[in-house]
C-alpha cells in the first residue's frame, strides 16, 4: 500500500501545547485547572524563543469557576512580568488586535472595555502613583480601515514610547478540546492571524523596540480539525461501547462521556474499521482532510454557538487580571 505525503498540509495552532516541540514541559494543578511552563532557548518550528505559560480549565461561566481561574491567571500574569523584567513603574501599551465586527475575532475590543487607563491622569501629574501609567489601543483590521494594523500601532508606539507592550488576540486551536477552555501568555511577541494563514507583520521586540506580552485564547477551530476529531471520538465511543456494554445501555447516550475513558481501539481495529484512514495518526488525518476541503473553499474557520457569551467573559476575566497585575491598588 503506497504511502501519503502530507507534510506540505500540515495545520498550524497558535498554542505551543499543540506543537509538536520537542521540549521540557513544566506542569502544575489546581482543582481542575492545569498551568503548563514551556521555555524556549531558540526559535524552533515558527514558535519564538522565550517563556510561554498555558492556562487550562473546563469552565468559566458560573462566578465560582470564573474566580478560581482569576486567581490563577493574575499569578501566572505577574510571574511573566516578573520573567520579563517588567518594573513597578514601567509604563503600558495594551492593544486589542481583532475586529469588533466579528465577534470570534473580538477578544482585544472586549478586553479593552475593562481596563482602567491611566496615561491622560499621569501625563497631567493627577495620576495617584499606586497605579501604573497605561493607554489603550484598538487598531482594528485592514478591511475597516484601509491601513494594515502594525502601521497604527507602530505610530502609536513611537509617539507614546511605553517601556512594554500588552497584545490581547483570538487564537485558532488544532484541538477542539482548547476552544475556550485555554489561556496563553508568552513574552515571545505575536504573529495576528497566522493560525488561519492571514500573516501580518509580527509584534516583537525587534519590531516595535520594547518588550512584547501576548494574551490570547482560541476562539475557532478550522472545518479539518472537527472531521479529525469526530473520527477520534467516533473509535473512543465504539471502544467505550465494546469494553461497557452492560453499562452503556443503563445510561442515557446523552450522558455517556467516553472521553474520560483511557481505552480505545486498536491500530487492527481502526483499520477494519476506517480502512487506510484507520491507518494514519491525527495529525495525518487533519493534513489530509485539510487537502480535501482547502482547494474547494470548504475548510471553514467555525465557532461555538455560545462565542458571544463567552467573548463578554474571556474580556471581563483578562482586564480583571489586567487591572489587578498592573496597578498596586
Amino acid at each position: 500500500m503506497g504511502s501519503i505525503d502530507l507534510k506540505k498540509y500540515d495545520l498550524r495552532s497558535d498554542l505551543i501545547i499543540e506543537s509538536n516541540l520537542d521540549v521540557k514541559h513544566l506542569e502544575y494543578k489546581e482543582e481542575n485547572i492545569s498551568v503548563d511552563y514551556v521555555h524556549l532557548n531558540k526559535d524552533n518550528l515558527g514558535k519564538r524563543k522565550g517563556d510561554y505559560i498555558t492556562i487550562s480549565f473546563l469552565d468559566i461561566t458560573d462566578s465560582n469557576n470564573f474566580n478560581k481561574v482569576l486567581k490563577v491567571l493574575n499569578r501566572e500574569l505577574k510571574k511573566i512580568f516578573k520573567l520579563s523584567n517588567i518594573k513597578d513603574n514601567d509604563k503600558c501599551l495594551i492593544i486589542g488586535l481583532g475586529n469588533n465586527k466579528s465577534t470570534p475575532d473580538s477578544l482585544g475590543f472586549e478586553v479593552l472595555k475593562n481596563i482602567i487607563v491611566t496615561r491622560h491622569l499621569d501625563e497631567l501629574n493627577l495620576m495617584d502613583r499606586k497605579y501604573r501609567s497605561v493607554a489603550c489601543l484598538e487598531p482594528s483590521v485592514i478591511g475597516n480601515t484601509g491601513i494594515d494594523s502594525f502601521d497604527i500601532i507602530e505610530g502609536v508606539n513611537k509617539k507614546i514610547k511605553p517601556d512594554f507592550v500588552i497584545v490581547i488576540d483570538s487564537l485558532a486551536a488544532i484541538n477542539i478540546s482548547r476552544i475556550e477552555k485555554t489561556i496563553q501568555i508568552s513574552n515571545t511577541g505575536i504573529s495576528p492571524g497566522s493560525g488561519i494563514g492571514n500573516n501580518r507583520p509580527e509584534l516583537s521586540f525587534e519590531s516595535l523596540g520594547c518588550k512584547v506580552i501576548a494574551i490570547g485564547i482560541p476562539t475557532v477551530v478550522s472545518s479539518a480539525v472537527i472531521v479529525n476529531d469526530t473520527i477520534n471520538y467516533l473509535t473512543k465511543k465504539i471502544s467505550y461501547q465494546k469494553n461497557n456494554l452492560t453499562k452503556s445501555k443503563m445510561i442515557s447516550p446523552n450522558n455517556l462521556n467516553y472521553l474520560k475513558e483511557e481505552s480505545d481501539l486498536s491500530n487492527f481495529e481502526k483499520e477494519k474499521l476506517l480502512g487506510i484512514i484507520g491507518t494514519l495518526s491525527d495529525s495525518e488525518i487533519k493534513s489530509l482532510v485539510y487537502e480535501v476541503l482547502n482547494p474547494i473553499g470548504y475548510n471553514l474557520i467555525v465557532s461555538t454557538k455560545e462565542i458571544d457569551f463567552m467573548i463578554e467573559k474571556f474580556g471581563k476575566l483578562i482586564g480583571m487580571s489586567l487591572n489587578e497585575c498592573l496597578h498596586k491598588n
